[in-house]
């Protein structure tokens, strides 16, 4: 036995054991347990409020993918709406849709009386049923196909908006009563045309594809020309922002010397992006607007105003990206007589592309849902002409962004129009999600490990 055996105290003896927990140990742990619950009970309650965020917008939005309509028998007479009878449509077109509203109103008369069923109000009353949107919508079809004249065609024709809010929960008995648009003899019409199967309730395409309507046809409003606008928008962003902040990156990060201006540089861009947005708004209303000239609400203004916002976003992500490839591969390129370029453009860029179009999704995901620059710039305008394609000048046409467009219809009375802007919303979130979904996809799929 040596001294260092000897001397060595058998466990337990005059010190406390590693086996045993003392009350500090105890203590220690109970803190960490108690830590880690708190974590739990965050995350828990973040989970909780989206939760209930997204049932509240569901809940309120998904309706506006469903229209209530009615189908109604209408005669078209030649004498009316033709009476050169050259079926001309730009002779057609001379007649309004104050020509056509009695047609509506006419045919669902007939319609009523002959499906058998009674009710006390007089035709015009009975034609509130029907969305004053409908009666343009069947001057269209005639327009589009002059043969129609002369014959009874079925037309499916929208409801109102009190008639469809019934049918959605928002409208009641007791409210119509109250309502001076709506009438409680006019919702019993309405169930004894849902009784013949003559109204029925399917899904609204028109609210992906159709502009915006006035404050009385909520019904009928739509988000065509948002979305447009939005994808215009983001393909200025994408052409000139993309490329811009990675020149901008790869420079700053592999070429520029360290010096006080580069730093100066760096600086600003952090500063950059946290600038609020209104700001970038300000600036592209004194630049692009006031001394550019170029016209108010067009996606051009809009997708300029974006691509200075999003520019720092892009620059950060792209030297973040730049800076995680190993110097390794820097060296062992210039090590085999590459250049500097070379090894930049061939290997570095490369290898740092899945965090460069992450971050350029993301930094175009944060553009999409931007509200408070483009109202600066006048995109909060009604507009209900589509804009043309691109390379035929839409670029310049007046429009509108999705964003705007649910800020826009929460300033509206009709709570018809609540449930437009949740639904915009619902559209809103699917294509962030898109775009999120699309950075995850392709960083893994171009991801490279060494």
């Amino acid at each position: 036995m040596t001294d260092a055996t000897a001397n060595t105290a058998p466990a337990g003896a005059g010190q406390g054991s590693l086996l045993i927990k003392d009350s500090r140990t105890a203590k220690r742990n109970g803190a960490e347990g108690r830590f880690k619950m708190y974590g739990l009970i965050a995350v828990c309650i973040g989970i909780a409020m989206l939760i209930l965020l997204l049932t509240s917008i569901l809940t309120s939005g998904l309706s506006a993918f469903w229209q209530t309509t009615i189908q109604i028998e209408v005669t078209l007479p030649e004498e009316k709406l033709d009476k050169s009878g050259v079926r001309d449509p730009e002779v057609m077109a001379k007649v309004t849709t104050f020509g056509y509203a009695p047609l509506l109103r006419d045919g669902l008369e007939a319609t009523i009386a002959a499906n058998g069923i009674e009710t006390e109000l007089s035709a015009k009353d009975a034609a509130e049923l029907i969305s004053d949107e409908s009666v343009a919508q069947l001057r269209n079809r005639v327009l589009r196909n002059p043969d129609l004249i002369g014959q009874t065609v079925s037309v499916e024709v929208m409801a109102s908006g009190r008639i469809d809010g019934f049918y959605k929960g928002r409208v009641t008995y007791a409210s119509a009563e109250r309502d001076t648009n709506i009438s409680p003899a006019q919702l019993q019409l309405a169930e004894a045309l849902e009784d013949k199967g003559l109204l029925n309730t399917s899904f609204n395409w028109l609210f992906l594809t159709a502009p915006d309507a006035s404050d009385t046809r909520p019904e009928a409003a739509g988000l065509g020309v948002a979305i447009l606008g939005s994808l215009y928008m983001m393909l200025i962003v994408l052409v000139l922002a993309l490329p811009i902040g990675v020149a901008a990156s790869v420079y700053l990060e592999e070429f520029a010397p360290q010096n006080r201006w580069t730093d100066l540089v760096e600086v600003n861009i952090s500063n950059l992006a946290a600038v609020p947005s209104i700001v970038f708004g300000i600036l592209g209303l004194a630049i692009f607007i006031n001394f550019a000239g170029l016209p108010q609400s067009a996606p051009i203004v809009g997708g300029l105003v974006l691509t200075l916002m999003t520019l720092p976003t892009i620059i950060i992500a792209t030297r973040a990206a730049l800076k995680s490839v190993p110097p390794s591969i820097r060296d062992a390129a210039l090590g085999l007589g590459a250049s500097r370029m070379q090894s930049v453009f061939h290997h570095v860029l490369p290898l740092a592309m899945p965090g460069i179009l992450t971050g350029t999704i993301l930094g175009l995901a944060q553009a999409l849902g931007e509200t408070a620059p483009l109202l600066l710039i006048g995109m909060v305008a009604f507009v209900r002409e589509y804009p043309e394609a691109p390379w035929e000048g839409g670029l310049f046409d007046p429009a509108t962004a999705l964003p705007v467009q649910v800020f826009n219809w929460t300033q509206r009375s009709d709570p018809a129009f609540v449930e437009r802007a949740s639904g915009a919303i619902i559209v809103l979130l699917v294509f962030l999600l898109l775009m999120n979904l699309t950075a995850i996809f392709l960083r893994r799929r171009f991801e490279r490990r060494w």
